[in-house]
């Protein structure tokens, strides 16, 4: 845009209009665009929407789907299932079958014979079952089935982590657009600032010090845009990596109006209010949090270890129900014997130095699962507290910082009109063009910072549906 105004202003210095009046009428002109467009451009200009608009709900979708992790553990879910089975199946009767064949060279009265003359073979066919063993494979297969539990907690949690990962690389390509449409509209008025000063140094209204602010300014506001930039094109690419996709995409963007209630309510929170939603989101996380079941089940597990290696001393008695053999010699041809009844058979460890170890063993696992539980219960209340005393200031920030961004766009407006009346300096402007954007930087930060407050505090209650955690939030 400026580069279209840039000769228009030259020309007017050729004409027969005295130099100052032509400045003051081209001070006017630009100083009203850059206004105008300053701040008619909007703090949250939309991005282009169409049919192909991302959505953020669709975008959990496409990681969910696009996630390895959560592949790699429900194909561990599917082992840990076929471990169950095969718990189950060593407590069924084990059949088992056994051959074996023999030839002799060499006999002891007739010396060397020819030895497809003495081939021998047999098959066995028989069945056993345990009858007892200090009910071993029953605690066996309680911890198989906590493992497979405890697998599922793993991708209940990486479930949350992946929508977490995809709510902040959404939320941060709009932040990163938001910050770069208000660095463009700074930048256009360090531009416009940048002419007039051009203007006033021709004319010697004003000095060479004021004329090098101008443009400094101008290009740090540049540089500043051009950065933003850079982190909004990075922060696109990771968006992209986590949905899994290479095409150019759209975003749709946040109605911050429909989270105006919440703020307000957030913002002036009381302590019993803070406390009660404490207690109340304490209580979920107790029920529903993965990583903090998975914790109670390493616990179990522990327990049933320890019981499990206190049988070790117990006795272990099977029995076969029966054995058939099958056999067959070059010499007297094919037979069969068929037996019946049951064989039992047991074994009782004696290596108590062995058993000892192993049961100090299992009592400094239990030991452990018992500190990793504590430890587990102690970060949940820490990351509780730590979510929604986030979530508390950041809607204190938004609100304190669109007022401020509100005081900012009025105290520019003043400033940038004593400037037209050549009675503020290139330095005002420039003081007041950095604190209207670092208001609205602010404000976007403080915007997008509480929904990603939001998206932690979900993913540590294990809600996935917003409206039922804005609906807690709110007291309901």
């Amino acid at each position: 845009m400026m580069n279209s105004f840039l000769p228009r202003i030259r020309s007017f210095t050729t004409r027969t209009k005295p130099r100052e009046e032509i400045g003051l009428q081209v001070r006017g002109y630009l100083l009203f665009l850059g206004l105008s467009f300053f701040l008619g451009a909007g703090l949250f200009a939309p991005l282009a929407l169409d049919a192909q608009t991302l959505t953020l709900e669709k975008a959990r979708t496409m990681a969910l789907s696009n996630s390895r992790s959560l592949a790699k553990l429900n194909m561990s879910i599917r082992g840990s299932l076929i471990d169950e089975r095969n718990q189950l199946f060593s407590m069924l009767p084990s059949p088992s079958a056994s051959y074996s064949a023999s030839v002799d060279y060499l006999e002891k009265d007739s010396g060397f014979v020819n030895p497809a003359d003495t081939f021998n073979s047999s098959l066995t066919l028989s069945v056993t079952q345990k009858i007892f063993e200090g009910g071993k494979s029953f605690i066996q297969r309680e911890i198989g089935k906590i493992a497979t539990e405890s697998v599922r907690k793993d991708m209940l949690s990486e479930y949350f982590n992946v929508l977490d990962s995809a709510d902040n690389a959404y939320y941060a390509v709009l932040e990163a657009a938001a910050t770069l449409e208000a660095g463009e509209s700074s930048l256009q008025a360090a531009v416009l600032s940048l002419a007039v000063a051009e203007i006033r140094q021709a004319n010697g209204m004003i000095n060479q010090g004021d004329y090098l602010k101008a443009l400094a300014d101008k290009e740090t506001r540049e540089n500043s845009r051009n950065q933003t930039r850079r982190t909004l094109a990075l922060n696109m690419n990771k968006l992209k990596t986590i949905i899994g996709v290479s095409e150019n995409i759209e975003l749709e963007q946040i109605n911050f109006d429909a989270y105006e209630g919440l703020i307000l309510f957030l913002a002036g929170i009381s302590d019993e209010d803070a406390q009660s939603l404490y207690e109340r989101f304490w209580g979920i996380i107790v029920k529903d949090n993965p990583s903090f079941a998975k914790a109670a089940l390493g616990k179990q597990r522990a327990e049933m270890n320890h019981t499990l290696t206190k049988r070790d001393l117990a006795p272990v008695i099977s029995a076969t129900i029966f054995s058939t053999g099958f056999n067959y010699s070059a010499a007297r041809g094919y037979s069969n014997s068929l037996t019946g009844g049951v064989t039992l058979r047991g074994t009782i460890p004696i290596d108590f130095w062995v058993f000892s170890n192993k049961l100090k063993k299992s009592e400094i696992a239990l030991e452990s699962s018992n500190l990793d539980y504590l430890g587990a219960e102690i970060s949940m209340e820490t990351e509780l507290q730590s979510s929604l005393l986030s979530v508390f200031a950041q809607a204190g920030s938004a609100l304190s910082s669109r007022r401020s961004v509100e005081y900012a766009e009025k105290h520019f407006e003043f400033v940038m009109e004593r400037y037209r009346l050549s009675q503020s300096s290139v330095s005002d402007v420039g003081e007041a063009t950095t604190l209207l954007i670092t208001n609205q930087n602010n404000l976007i930060k403080a915007r997008y910072g509480f929904l990603q407050s939001l998206s932690k505090l979900s993913s540590l209650s294990a809600i996935d549906e917003e409206a039922r955690l804005l609906e807690i939030l709110q007291g309901k």
